[in-house]
């Protein structure tokens, strides 16, 4: 299992604290109990933050289709002269 990156471990730890004050201004709670809940649920949400922010080592790779079927080229495509180009005296 590869370890956490600064930065999944920052914004867990912010997302952790951050929610734990939001819900408990939120709740007002005054008993030990709910107190504990909303640490819980802070905690579930920080690990969840930091668990789904992308690594830099792991990219979505992209595969593109192509097409078996060859296409007319337009006729005003094919028909363009080619530039000519001049050898370079230098």
């Amino acid at each position: 299992m590869p370890r956490p990156t600064v930065a999944q471990l920052t914004y867990g730890s912010c997302t952790v604290i951050l929610s734990t004050l939001a819900m408990l201004l939120l709740s007002q709670a005054s008993s030990g109990s709910l107190v504990v809940v909303v640490a819980v649920t802070s905690l579930a949400l920080g690990v969840l933050v930091a668990m789904t922010l992308p690594t830099p080592g792991h990219r979505a790779t992209v595969t593109v289709a192509r097409s078996t079927v060859d296409e007319p080229v337009p006729a005003s495509v094919a028909a363009a002269p080619e530039p000519v180009r001049e050898p370079s005296t230098r």
